[in-house]
């Protein structure tokens, strides 16, 4: 179900993500207005996509009201994995050398990895 999201439903999906609690299509539309030049007609269709793809819930009130049904988490952990498998075979320590090859990582960022992974420590 993660897999099929696009890049415009994940732009919904963090708007319901940073709410904490459900939201009307009056609220989605508001805080896309910020972001998107979206019409009204696309976030409804957008919003149905992800209905049917079983990510948000649509609960009926005066209005409909919307959840997600996916983390921000698990989406992140998903598309982190998906990224590793198609383009590094599987391998993170390929990502991490192609960051290090690019010079995607300060130095500051280098040794934040260092102390997670304790490397050069005796934790080795």
């Amino acid at each position: 179900m993660i897999s099929r999201i696009t890049d415009s439903e994940a732009v919904v999906m963090r708007v319901l993500w940073e709410a904490g609690r459900e939201l009307s299509i009056t609220d989605i539309r508001k805080s896309l207005e910020e972001t998107t030049d979206w019409e009204s007609s696309t976030i409804k269709t957008l919003l149905r996509r992800l209905v049917k793809k079983d990510v948000v819930q649509a609960t009926k009130r005066e209005v409909f009201y919307y959840k997600p049904l996916v983390t921000e988490e698990e989406y992140n952990e998903y598309i982190t994995q998906d990224l590793i498998d198609r383009l590094y075979n599987g391998s993170a320590k390929n990502l991490v050398a192609s960051l290090l090859d690019n010079k995607k990582l300060n130095k500051k960022d280098i040794e934040e990895l260092r102390k997670m992974f304790k490397v050069g420590g005796n934790d080795e």
